[in-house]
């Protein structure tokens, strides 16, 4: 909820735009005319401004074309593509072109919004910080005047946006497999980038992450919230060897797994070990790292890794955290017996979207409903029993247990984990007190926490237990455990991990990376209503573990090509 972005943004509006000339080293003809040159000039403060062109690439939802702009924002995109297309959520947004696909794993070769946003989002943030560091070399800050302080500090925003890259390749890698692949070095303006091999991506995120840690230049942990440092790489670093056998094993011609990757488990230990040495703790209160002011709040942030930064009226359009809050309820389900809003969310508007499926609450969670859980129609009367307290968040009453319609949003439980009003305050005084926020009632100031230390403890140990070390990870595991009162293991198999981090980071867009990782995303021996097209769950094909290029960008790039198994 910082207003760095904001303000940011204000002092230097439109310097990548003006700075796409064929020639970067030709000076205006006209003096006024707005150039690098002349919009970055000695000033620290507009190269603080284009670093933040590149931090607003992740929550931006205009210049981009789709059927709704806030489909199109990078971290909603993301996470629909993550969280629809498994057990752990569906969407009932018939209406919108993808949620079908997404929601059946039935995507294809045509465009859907969520993976044509993710795709160009992601290149536009690369493309923009690419420019960025072309503009930020040594001779150029010293062709400009800067001071020597000046060019210092620099060297410490460059290395911030050679993360947000890292991270943009390593969401693109990710979802697509092989891709574009631009740098800095590259020729500047060429039409068709060429296209790397999803091993080639990898080690370049490798390589640049492994730089950062161990340069001066990048920001100290804990240091530059809600901008990332020396911990968010050493984060990523962990996700990245985490899923090593996906991000770099072999594929056929029609895109099944033929041999995974190596295995990383050590050097997945190794970079969860250097961030246990960052003085990261877990926050006291789970459900205080999704309130309205996360970011303010020294209990959650001291667990906060690298989040996206949420401003109620100057930083938020429709995607995000406020997606998140307004689409996990209807706004029938909020009002009092006047009819007037009750801000159980801190958020004026429910858009009845997303939930998860019963199954898979029952399955985790832990939840059990009593009979006078049910009413004389089967529907939930909203009583339900559980004892781990991330179990709370539901919201059923109303609803109904099987998941038949997808179009039928109270199919399904609510979760309000994404909770707009502040952690010391009531939904009462919250509520009593909306009207003095206008417009910004309609939208949220939940920060998004992308990378987060139990994320960490999880990773260590799954890794620990693939090496064959499981009692090193353990008391990690029960850390998370102790918070959500309940009981410690006695010891820690994979199926432990697994099961704790569909509970931990429900709706936090781990979850169709972590199926693949298990090899359960498209294996018809883990089924789930509607996985694959069909009520009852079915397999489908390894090669919808990666998606297809966008057709107009197969038609852009004489280098690209369709994804083996998309075209045959």
């Amino acid at each position: 909820m910082k207003k760095f972005l904001y303000i940011a943004l204000l002092l230097l509006t439109g310097i990548f735009a003006a700075s796409c000339v064929r020639d970067l080293d030709a000076y205006p003809f006209n003096e006024d005319d707005f150039t690098s040159e002349n919009a970055y000039g000695s000033d620290y403060a507009n190269y603080v401004s284009g670093l933040a062109k590149i931090y607003r690439c992740f929550n931006n939802t205009s210049d981009l074309q789709v059927e709704d702009a806030g489909a199109s924002e990078l971290m909603r995109a993301f996470w629909c593509v993550q969280e629809c297309s498994t057990d752990a959520c569906k969407n009932d947004w018939e209406k919108d072109s993808w949620t079908q696909d997404i929601n059946k794993n039935t995507w294809s070769t045509a465009d859907n919004a969520a993976s044509y946003a993710l795709y160009c989002r992601t290149l536009h943030g690369i493309t923009y910080t690419n420019e960025f560091l072309r503009q930020t070399t040594d001779d150029r800050l010293d062709a400009r005047g800067c001071s020597a302080d000046v060019i210092a500090k620099v060297h410490g925003l460059r290395a911030e946006a050679r993360f947000l890259r890292a991270f943009m390749y390593w969401m693109s890698m990710d979802t697509f497999g092989d891709g574009p692949f631009v740098t800095e070095e590259s020729e500047f303006g060429s039409a068709s980038p060429e296209v790397k091999s999803r091993g080639e991506i990898f080690d370049f995120i490798e390589s640049e992450l492994k730089d950062l840690v161990a340069s001066s230049d990048m920001p100290a942990a804990g240091s530059n919230y809600p901008r990332v440092d020396k911990g968010s790489a050493w984060g990523l670093l962990s996700r990245l060897y985490l899923n090593a056998q996906v991000y770099k094993n072999t594929v056929d011609a029609k895109g099944n797994v033929t041999q995974k990757g190596p295995a990383m488990w050590e050097e997945c230990m190794a970079a969860c070990e250097e961030v246990f040495k960052l003085n990261y703790e877990l926050c006291d209160t789970y459900s205080d790292l999704f309130r309205g002011d996360n970011g303010e709040n020294a209990e959650a942030r001291k667990e906060m890794i690298f989040a996206i930064d949420y401003d109620e009226i100057n930083m938020n359009g429709w995607g995000g955290t406020i997606f998140l809050a307004q689409s996990c309820f209807q706004a029938a389900d909020d009002k009092d017996e006047n009819g007037n809003p009750m801000y159980s969310l801190g958020v004026a508007d429910g858009w009845a979207g997303i939930r998860v499926p019963s199954e898979y609450v029952f399955k985790y969670f832990g939840v059990t409903v009593p009979d006078e859980g049910y009413d004389a129609e089967g529907k939930y009367t909203g009583i339900y029993n559980y004892t781990d307290a991330r179990a709370g968040l539901f919201y059923i009453k109303g609803h109904k247990e099987e998941m038949t319609d997808l179009a039928e949003f109270t199919q399904g439980w609510s979760l309000y984990k994404f909770n707009n009003i502040p952690h010391d305050m009531t939904r009462e005084e919250f509520a009593s007190s909306a009207k003095s926020y206008g417009s910004a009632s309609a939208k949220a100031g939940i920060d998004y926490p992308v990378i987060r230390l139990a994320e960490i403890y999880l990773n260590y140990a799954e890794a620990c237990v693939m090496a064959g070390q499981a009692a090193k990870g353990l008391p990690y595991l029960n850390e998370i455990r102790k918070r959500a009162h309940v009981d410690p293991l006695p010891s820690c198999t994979l199926e432990d991990v697994q099961n704790e981090r569909a509970v931990e980071l429900v709706w936090e867009a781990f979850r169709r990376s972590d199926l693949i990782r298990w090899d359960q995303f498209h294996s018809g021996d883990f089924l789930w209503r509607w996985k694959g097209g069909s009520y009852q769950g079915q397999g489908f094909s390894q090669h919808l573990l990666v998606f297809d290029f966008p057709q107009s960008e197969l038609t852009a790039n004489r280098n690209l090509s369709h994804k083996p198994g998309y075209a045959n």
